[in-house]
Formats: C-alpha cells, sequence, structure tokens
C-alpha cells in the first residue's frame, strides 16, 4: 500500500533539492495523492510549477519515474535543471551517439536514475515498453498532456499512442499535466488515457504578474522596433503568422540592431536547435516565431511576448503569452490588432476541407478577435473562456483597466447597421454576410447589391460617413451585445437578433466604444522585487560566467528571481544564502562560495540600500499578493494624495480615469504600507459592526463568500478597503489560526 511522508519530510525535500522554502498552490495536494497510488490529473497555468509535481515525488519513490515529453529541448532543459539541483535524471533520444546510449541504457538497468525522459514515439517503439517492466517503473507523467487531444489547439497524432499504455503498464499510477484545456480537453485528457477515477486539480488560470495590453497595427514593423528598443536589456518572443513573416521581421530587426533570430518549421532542425539553444544563453535576444516556438521554452525570464498577428484562437493565445514571466516577474503581453487579420485568417479556415472542425475554427477566430477589439477587462476575458469567474470588473493590470476607452453614444450608427441588416433580408428573404451589409450600407456599387436590388433600399448608402473597417468594428461589438448575430456555416449571415428587434423598436440608447488608437500604456510592475540594481546585474554577469563555464543556460545556474533576493537581502553567510529561495543544497555548495565573495566585495565599496518590506521570500513567485506591503509605487502615491485632497473614492477615479475597484486596490496598498487613513471616511460605525461581526464570525478573509453572506449590500471594492484596514488591525484583534490566502475566486488582490 503506497505511503505519503509527513509534510515535514515533503518541505525538507523542497528546499533542500529544489531550494524554495514553501509548496506553490495546489501542488502538496497533487504530490500527496499521487504518494498514495492515485492517478491524478493536473491542470496548472504555465509557470505555476507542474514539473516539480512529479520531480519531488520522484525523489521520494522507489524506482524511476518516466516523464512523457513532446519535445527533445524541453527534456534537455529539465534534465539539466535536476543535475544542477543534485538530481540522477537522463533522457533518451535521437540526439544521443551510440556510446552516450548504451551508457544511459546501463545506467537505466543499475537504477542510477530516479527521473528518465522519452517521447511518445520513443516510448512505445522496439523493445522499450520490455525495458520499463524490467526498470521497476513507479510512476507515469504525461507532461503537456493536452496534445493527446484532437479538440485541443496543440494536437500531435503521436499522442495518441499513449492511450495503449495502461494495458502495458496497468499497476503504476499515471499522472497527466498541461497548462490550456477547456473541459472538453479536459475530458478528452482522462478518456484517452484511461485515468482511473483521477484525483482531479484545476488551478486559477490567472497570472497576475502578466500585463496584457492590445494595439491597433497601424505600423507593424515600427511599431514592434520601438517596443524592443524599450527593453534593450531584456529577452522575448514575437509570434508571427507565417514563416515568411518570421523570417522578414527577424531580417530587418538584425539591420536595426537587435540580436534576433527567427524559428519556424521550415527551417533546419540543427539550426533551429542552434537558435533556441542561443536564446535560451541570452545570446539572441529576440526570436520571431510562428507557433513552432514555444512549448519547448522552459526559460523563466522572457519579459514580453508580442504578437504580430492575431492568434487563431484564445488557447493559442494564452499559451503563448503564458511564455512570458514564468519566474513570477513582470512581464508584457502586447497584441498588434487589425481588422484585417480577422478577413485574411477567415479565408485561410475557409480554404481548408470541411472536416467537421471548420465551424470550430471560424467561432473560435471570431471570438478572438472580439477578445482584441472589446472593451471588457482582458485578464477578466480570459478567464471566463476557461470557465473562470473572476468577481472584480476590472484587475487593474491591463490596457482596458488602466485607460479605460472611450464610449460614446452610439444609438445612430448602431441603429444605421442592425436596420441594414434588417432591411436586407426583408428584401431577400435570406440574410448576407457581413461585408455585403457594410457594402451597403457604404453605398458600395457591385453586381451582387444590384442584382439583389438592394441599392433601392432606404439604408442603401447611409454609412458613408464611416469607413468600412470602422463598420466592421461596429458590427463587431453589436454582436458582442447580442443584438447582432453571425450564423454558423462557412458563409456566416448577419442577422438582427430579437434583442436587437427590440432596441431598434423601443429606440434604445446603444453605448459603443471607440477604436484604441497606438496608446502607450504604463503600467506599475506587478509582483516586482525591489533591489540593489547594480548588484544584480554584478550577479548576471557572474552568472553567465559560470554558466558558459558549465555549459547551461544562465537560468539554469540561478534564476532572475533568485537573483534579486540575493541583491535585496544581502547574504553574507552560508545560512543566510540558503533561505534564499532557488538556493538548494547542491547550489549552495557549487556556488555558495562565489556567491558570498561577491556580496561581501560590492559591500566593501557600495552602501548598502535597504527597501520597504514585501513579507520576505515568496512561497510561491504567481502568488496573486505578490504585491502586498510593497513599497507603493507612483500610481498609489497619487491615488492617495488624490483621495486625501478630494475625499471620495467616486471623485478620485473620475479625476485619475480609474474605476472604483482600481481606486480602491490603491489605497489598499496604501494601508498595508502603514499609511494612515481614517477609516470613519468609508464606513458608519453600524457598518463597522456589521462587517466586523461578519470577518470574525468567517474562518478565512476571502471576499466571495462574505459578499454573498451579506446579501450584496457591500460592493467588492468596499469589502477590501474594510479587510485592509481589519488586517492592518484598525478595528481590534484578527483571531487566531485565520485562512488569509484564498483559491476561491475571491478578489485577494490587495
Amino acid at each position: 500500500m503506497p505511503t505519503c511522508p509527513p509534510t515535514s519530510e515533503l518541505s525538507d525535500l523542497l528546499k533542500n533539492i529544489f531550494g524554495y522554502p514553501a509548496f506553490r498552490p495546489l501542488q502538496q495536494e497533487i504530490i500527496r495523492d499521487s504518494l498514495l497510488g492515485r492517478d491524478v490529473f493536473a491542470l496548472l497555468p504555465t509557470g505555476g510549477g507542474k514539473s516539480l509535481c512529479f520531480q519531488l515525488p520522484a525523489m521520494v519513490r522507489p524506482g524511476l519515474t518516466v516523464v512523457i515529453s513532446p519535445l527533445i529541448a524541453l527534456m534537455k532543459d529539465q534534465v539539466d535543471g535536476l543535475r544542477a539541483n543534485g538530481v540522477a535524471a537522463t533522457f533518451l533520444n535521437s540526439t544521443l551517439s551510440d556510446a552516450e546510449r548504451r551508457e544511459r541504457w546501463r545506467g537505466l538497468q543499475q537504477g542510477t536514475f530516479k527521473l528518465l525522459y522519452l517521447s511518445p514515439e520513443r516510448l512505445l517503439a522496439g523493445s522499450m515498453i520490455d525495458a520499463l517492466r524490467r526498470w521497476s517503473v513507479s510512476c507515469l507523467a504525461v507532461d503537456e498532456a493536452h496534445c493527446i487531444s484532437e479538440w485541443g489547439h496543440d494536437f500531435r497524432p503521436e499522442y495518441r499512442q499513449l492511450k495503449d499504455l495502461r494495458a502495458h503498464l496497468p499497476d503504476i499510477p499515471f499522472m497527466a499535466l498541461t497548462a490550456t484545456a477547456t473541459t472538453r480537453v479536459r475530458e478528452d485528457i482522462v478518456s484517452q488515457l484511461g485515468l482511473r477515477d483521477p484525483a482531479t486539480y484545476v488551478a486559477s488560470f490567472n497570472r497576475p504578474n502578466l500585463l496584457y495590453r492590445v494595439e491597433h497595427r497601424d505600423s507593424g514593423y515600427r511599431q514592434v522596433l520601438a517596443f524592443l528598443r524599450k527593453r534593450s536589456s531584456e529577452s522575448g518572443i514575437v509570434y508571427c503568422w507565417s514563416r515568411a513573416g518570421a523570417d522578414s521581421l527577424a531580417a530587418r530587426l538584425k539591420d536595426d540592431g537587435i540580436r534576433a533570430a527567427p524559428y519556424h518549421a521550415g527551417i533546419e532542425r540543427e539550426e533551429r536547435s542552434r537558435v533556441q539553444e542561443s536564446f535560451l544563453r541570452d545570446e539572441i535576444r529576440v526570436v520571431c516565431a510562428t507557433i513552432a516556438f514555444g512549448m519547448g521554452i522552459n526559460k523563466p525570464n522572457v519579459r514580453y511576448v508580442v504578437h504580430h498577428d492575431l492568434p487563431k484562437n484564445i488557447e493559442g493565445y494564452y499559451q503563448e503569452t503564458g511564455r512570458a514571466g514564468r519566474d513570477g516577474l513582470p512581464a508584457e503581453c502586447l497584441l498588434l490588432f487589425s481588422a484585417g487579420d480577422v478577413a485574411k485568417q477567415m479565408r485561410f479556415v475557409d480554404e481548408k476541407p470541411d472536416d467537421g472542425e471548420k465551424e470550430i475554427a471560424r467561432r473560435q477566430l471570431r471570438t478572438m478577435a472580439g477578445f482584441a477589439e472589446g472593451p471588457e477587462c482582458r485578464r477578466r476575458a480570459l478567464l471566463r473562456y476557461f470557465g473562470e469567474d473572476h468577481p472584480e470588473t476590472q484587475c487593474g493590470h491591463c490596457d482596458n483597466c488602466l485607460q479605460p476607452r472611450e464610449t460614446y453614444d452610439g444609438t445612430v450608427p448602431a441603429q444605421k447597421i442592425m436596420s441594414c441588416a434588417y432591411r436586407v433580408r426583408q428584401r431577400s428573404g435570406f440574410a448576407f454576410g457581413l461585408n455585403h451589409v457594410i457594402a451597403v450600407l457604404t453605398g458600395g456599387d457591385s453586381e451582387r447589391i444590384r442584382q439583389h436590388g438592394h441599392h433601392e433600399l432606404s439604408t442603401f448608402g447611409i454609412g458613408r460617413d464611416l469607413s468600412r473597417n470602422d463598420w466592421g468594428a461596429i458590427a463587431r461589438e453589436l454582436i458582442s451585445q447580442g443584438l447582432l448575430a453571425q450564423t454558423a456555416g462557412e458563409f456566416p449571415a448577419l442577422e438582427l437578433t430579437p434583442e436587437g428587434a427590440e432596441a431598434l423598436r423601443e429606440r434604445r440608447s446603444i453605448r459603443l466604444t471607440r477604436p484604441r488608437e497606438a496608446v502607450r500604456v504604463r503600467s506599475d510592475k506587478t509582483g516586482e522585487i525591489p533591489c540593489d540594481v547594480f548588484l544584480f546585474e554584478t550577479l548576471r554577469q557572474m552568472r553567465k560566467e559560470i554558466a558558459e563555464r558549465e555549459g547551461v543556460p544562465p537560468y539554469i545556474v540561478f534564476g532572475d528571481t533568485t537573483l534579486r533576493w540575493i541583491a535585496r537581502e544581502y547574504p553574507e553567510t552560508e545560512e543566510a544564502l540558503r533561505a534564499i529561495p532557488g538556493v538548494g543544497a547542491t547550489k549552495l555548495r557549487n556556488y555558495g562560495d562565489a556567491v558570498l565573495r561577491l556580496v561581501t566585495r560590492h559591500l566593501q565599496n557600495h552602501p548598502r540600500q535597504t527597501f520597504a518590506n514585501i513579507g520576505g521570500p515568496p512561497a510561491s513567485s504567481s502568488s496573486s499578493a505578490a504585491s502586498r506591503g510593497e513599497r507603493m509605487p507612483t500610481t498609489v502615491r497619487e491615488t492617495l494624495r488624490q483621495f486625501r485632497e478630494l475625499g471620495r473614492l467616486e471623485a478620485v477615479g473620475e479625476a485619475r480615469g480609474l474605476s472604483e475597484s482600481t481606486v480602491s486596490e490603491h489605497l489598499c496598498i496604501a494601508i498595508e504600507s502603514g499609511e494612515t487613513l481614517d477609516w470613519s471616511r468609508f464606513f458608519s460605525g453600524p457598518e463597522v459592526a456589521e462587517l466586523k461581526a461578519a470577518f470574525d464570525g468567517s474562518e478565512s478573509d476571502r471576499l466571495k463568500p462574505l459578499h454573498e453572506r451579506l446579501g450584496g449590500r457591500h460592493s467588492f471594492p468596499r469589502l477590501r478597503l474594510f479587510r485592509a484596514f481589519w488586517l492592518a488591525g484598525r478595528f481590534g484583534p484578527i483571531p487566531a489560526g485565520r485562512q488569509t490566502s484564498g483559491d476561491d475566486g475571491s478578489p485577494d488582490s490587495c
């Protein structure tokens, strides 16, 4: 009967081997169920620590843990990282020489290794299954498990072979892990792999350290170049629709002095490997890539992802943006959008054979376009797509929240296009596509318009005051509002919905959002770790030298997060250095002396800087409360100043162009940073009594259940402010044993 060691033993392994003081959300639960012999399905966001869920149990179990990984580069990367932490791991793939293969095979027969990485093809080739039976396999983990599902965005036929594994290895626990999967894909993964009553864990899709932005693409190359030049010391990925586009963009960037290279399936495998290795080693700053680049990249310090062209679907967009900020530090995601992208990609979809997935591809593309053009909080829209409720209407860390787009009374243009769609259908007895309706609206002179008599309609030409692109944007917004709809099929038609007809009859006022031009949104860096910048850069140089000497990427030595904590805490003893996140026993032994000498030398020549308390080294770099207690950003100080002057949340929001929710978040940060605010400016005596009773009587300080318990009488911004005062001790002591971290979707951002 499998057993699981006590929590203290798992925590010791986590610190001694991997260098982390505490588990990230759900990791410990996943590890415990796996060690107890259960099949596990785990959906954790990119950067959420999936690999640890099978790596740490391998240190506890007898025998060998086999990891199925789709890409050679990903195997090598993970094995390099494990070896740097003193873990016996290896891989078998086509890159090995005969001598290397024989040596590793011999080590596997002798029980030398704890983890073995294989591709699906290698696993089921030749006598590998028989060999695994001899090697006492104790767990099988399938990484990037969404590749097994035809409903997923990254289906790989070779993964289908894995469905036979259960018959070959019936008595060992399986683990399936992925970062991106809708409900349908999750169910397909469980079915295809034959998971038996799996323990299922689905973490939040929220990546709080990522800033999401969408810009209108008016000069694509110049916009990309300007963006990259402002980030001259940082690494990033620029995704392009086509191979030719990736080649062209990389060549132009190189001509302009940017260390860039293309990556796509049309490049020889050796050259792709060289580009990937150079990127991992920080020798190439920017990779201009198609979607062929990404899954094999475990580089934690990708500081930005740019989409030069519109992604095909939300799943792809989410996974590609997820390559940024895997270390939990701030990162930026920029999408350049043009309405022409939608038409171009729709043509590609329509040219494909009708294999039953065509309509799905069309619907996904329309959803992606709606996300790009929509005025809603980007984070809220992403989370809703994956079935996660985000109770706040604004996240405060995307372009639509930081610089809300201007709305206007769009009743007249909305009535024009809705009436035109209705008149076209009324005249012909059937509906026409969006482009045809816009052509009628703008007075187009085409044979098709004349053939159907649409030039005689009362709505013909009444929209000449706007461009066709403008009308397309208005139509898509009305579709998102449910006033217009597009039918399914190869030639989707534009129709007036019952809600739209009612709005026309009642002459209802309709608000529309002005398109965003190429604005520049600036944001405080959620998750930033303030540190001695000069020491940080010196540590980076030391890391680079060690990495070159050992032939590994720099982040294998230490991640940026670890270097920032060193440059913040100035450890001068082994004990102090061991307390830094990411410094385990092996790294302390291998690199500790060099780090301590460097810190000592730095302090001899430079003053020690002090930084505002941010609660000590974080247990999880992906925590949604990473900015809690941090030195107040400029925007928070400005909100606080204006509140002291104006006295009302609404007035500050109006003056600064921020939502009430964002203003309250800023004030929470100020309160937790020690600023003095008078709670009576927000709450009456009876309200304090009611709210204090609710908080004191709750087992946690999560807001969603409290909001429901209070019957919705207090908004989330007000509840958040009360909690900030309450946790700061302004209303008396906090009950002992209170749980202060929540994963239930409550707005715990301040």
